[in-house]
């Protein structure tokens, strides 16, 4: 069924065939026929329009106009088939306009049929959270690296106050509910007696800070284990971790809560890696935050 939405517009008497789009368009919506570049699949258009920053003739813009719905589940299907450098490239593409609704389907589909790829899933991955938004994260180009500043203006809340004569009240401490330490998964024993029949939080390092009310809503009579997907070493230890944790300490469910920011998806991926490799199944909960604190996804994976 055909909807409006945004697409890419080929000016046929601007476009000389020179090609340079092609390569910038991961999907594979563009081909050279006759000459000319071509849009070969609404389907496989997302409307982004990347590839208009490569043509020298000024011949590819967006338009508003009714097409095909764009579909991710068919276009990381025939992606693979090209290899890893094409699945890199199309997965960056996503995390650099913030498709991750398109990633996550994406995703999902790539560890589904891990094993018939023809490249390490893992790899790619990684390749695919160091480079994001078009530079090496350790060089300042990640997303996750963004800075950003929260803080209201007080004097305009303390004005507010008085001219609505309004109490603001005390803040109330709040106590902990953390049952364990230590916390970090290279320290952890996932043999703990704490673990043994337990729901487990598995959370990036940043939630805990983002989320207000963490230890009261996700926290409260589960054991913790945090970790960072992007600054840690040696994260094999941490899929071994987790699946003994399945398997011998039968936890009853893990619910992996991470930032919106495309390095943390790597947690979600350690925690799939585990539960495939366990002989035992459980469900796994994905929990993601945004950097404002907010809950933007939260379902059963």
């Amino acid at each position: 069924m055909k909807q409006v939405r945004k697409i890419i517009k080929i000016d046929e008497e601007k476009c000389n065939g020179c090609g340079l789009c092609i390569p910038s368009c991961p999907e594979g919506a563009l081909q050279i026929i006759d000459g000319k570049a071509r849009l070969v699949s609404d389907l496989m258009c997302d409307g982004l329009g990347v590839c208009i920053g490569e043509c020298p003739e000024g011949a590819i813009e967006i338009e508003e106009r009714e097409a095909q719905p764009y579909d991710e589940a068919a276009v990381i299907k025939e992606i693979v088939k090209f290899g890893e450098n094409t699945v890199v490239a199309h997965l960056k593409h996503l995390l650099d306009h913030n498709e991750m609704r398109y990633f996550e389907i994406a995703l999902e589909y790539l560890e589904e049929n891990e094993q018939s790829l023809a490249f390490n899933l893992e790899n790619a991955l990684d390749k695919v959270y160091e480079k994001s938004m078009g530079g090496d994260c350790a060089h300042g180009g990640c997303p996750g690296s963004g800075s950003f500043d929260f803080n209201i203006d007080l004097d305009k809340v303390e004005e507010a106050a008085k001219k609505e004569a309004f109490v603001v009240a005390a803040p109330v401490e709040m106590k902990s509910e953390l049952r364990q330490w230590p916390v970090q998964m290279h320290l952890i024993n996932p043999m703990a007696p704490y673990f043994h029949n337990a729901e487990v939080v598995l959370a990036a390092d940043c939630v805990a800070f983002s989320v207000g009310n963490f230890h009261q809503k996700y926290l409260k009579g589960r054991s913790l284990a945090i970790a960072c997907p992007k600054l840690d070493q040696g994260k094999e230890v941490y899929v071994e971790k987790l699946k003994t944790m399945i398997d011998e300490a039968q936890i009853k469910e893990l619910n992996v809560l991470v930032m919106e920011v495309p390095c943390c998806s790597g947690l979600v991926h350690i925690a799939n890696l585990a539960r495939d490799a366990a002989s035992r199944k459980i469900q796994i909960k994905k929990t993601v935050i945004g950097i404002k604190g907010d809950v933007l996804i939260e379902n059963y994976i």
